[in-house]
C-alpha cells in the first residue's frame, strides 16, 4: 500500500482526506492519505519517516510550510519564491517539494471564469501573507499588469509588493473602497470572513458588475463577501476550488494518476461544509 499523509499542528479540520480518498476509491487504488498532526519542533523527525520508505509522500499544512523547506534535498523554484512547501514526494531516493497552492488558484479560476484572465488588467488582493503570495505569483504568471495589496500591515504589502516589482504595489486600507471600483478582479487572501473569524470589512457599493470577487475561504462555502458580490451583479468565485485543484498535482506524483476535479468530488466536500 502506497501511504501518503497530511501535517499540520492541529490538522484535525483538514479535508484533504476526504479528497484523496475519493480519487483512491475512484481509480481502484491501493493507498492511503492519513491526518499527521506534527508540531514545527517535530518537523525534522517526520521527515526521516518519509525517507525510511514509511511515507511515499503528502501535503504540509499551517504551520509547517516554512518550516519543511530547508529540510528537504530539493525544492521547486515555484516553492522557493513563495518561501512554503505544501507538497513533498519521493524522486530517485531524495525528497522533493513543491507549491502547488497558485496552481490551484489559477485552476479554479480557469474553470469557473474562462478566459477571466483575457479580461483583467487590475486585480485587488486583501491580505499580504502565504496566500497573498501565491495568489501575486499566479496574477504575475498570466500577465495580470496591474496587481495592488490591501492589507492590515501596510509594512507587509509593502514588502511584499517590493518581493515582485514592477506591476505590484501596496495601498493603505482607507483606499479599499475606491480601488473596488477599478478593479476586474478582487481576491480575499485573509481568514477574514471564516467561520469562526471576525467578518471582512470591504465596502462593495463600488463594484461594477461583472467584476470577479474571488474569496478563498471555504468554511463558509457562500461568504458574506460573496454574498454581497454576488448582489451587486459580480462574479462570485469560491474558495472550495482553489483546496480541490491545489490536490491534483501531488496525487499524480505519489499514485501515478492524474485525477480530476468531477461534480461528484465536490459535491461531496460541499456536503462536508457549511453553506453560510
Amino acid at each position: 500500500m502506497t501511504r501518503c499523509f497530511i501535517i499540520g499542528h492541529p490538522v484535525a479540520h483538514s479535508r484533504s482526506p476526504i479528497i484523496h480518498g475519493h480519487w483512491l476509491a475512484e481509480h481502484g487504488l491501493d493507498g492511503s492519505y492519513e491526518r499527521v498532526d506534527v508540531p514545527p519542533g517535530a518537523v525534522a523527525a517526520f521527515l526521516d519517516r518519509i525517507r525510511s520508505g514509511e511515507f511515499a509522500g503528502g501535503n504540509v499544512t499551517v504551520p509547517n510550510k516554512e518550516a519543511v523547506l530547508p529540510l528537504l534535498d530539493h525544492v521547486g523554484e515555484t516553492a522557493r519564491r513563495m518561501g512554503a512547501v505544501n507538497t513533498i514526494w519521493v524522486e530517485d531516493g531524495k525528497l522533493h517539494g513543491d507549491n502547488t497552492d497558485a496552481f490551484g488558484f489559477l485552476a479554479h479560476l480557469d474553470d469557473r471564469v474562462p478566459g477571466w484572465d483575457a479580461r483583467t488588467a487590475s486585480a485587488l488582493i486583501l491580505g499580504a501573507g502565504g496566500a497573498a503570495r501565491a495568489v501575486v505569483h499566479g496574477l504575475v504568471s498570466r500577465g495580470v499588469g496591474r496587481i495592488i495589496l490591501v492589507n492590515r500591515s501596510m509594512a507587509r504589502a509593502e514588502d511584499l509588493a517590493a518581493e515582485f516589482g514592477a506591476g505590484v504595489e501596496a495601498r493603505g486600507r482607507a483606499e479599499a473602497a475606491a480601488l473596488v471600483a477599478t478593479s476586474d478582479l478582487i481576491v480575499n487572501t485573509t481568514s477574514l470572513g471564516m467561520q469562526g473569524q471576525p467578518p471582512l470589512d470591504l465596502d462593495l457599493a463600488g463594484l461594477r458588475p461583472g467584476t470577479i470577487v474571488d474569496d478563498i475561504v471555504y468554511v463558509p462555502l457562500e461568504t458574506a463577501l460573496l454574498a454581497e458580490a454576488r448582489a451587486r451583479g459580480g462574479v462570485p468565485v469560491d474558495g472550495l476550488g482553489m483546496l480541490l485543484h491545489q490536490a491534483i498535482p501531488g496525487f499524480e506524483r505519489w499514485f501515478g494518476v492524474r485525477p480530476e476535479v468531477t461534480p461528484a468530488l465536490r459535491a461531496r466536500l460541499e456536503a462536508d461544509i457549511p453553506l453560510r
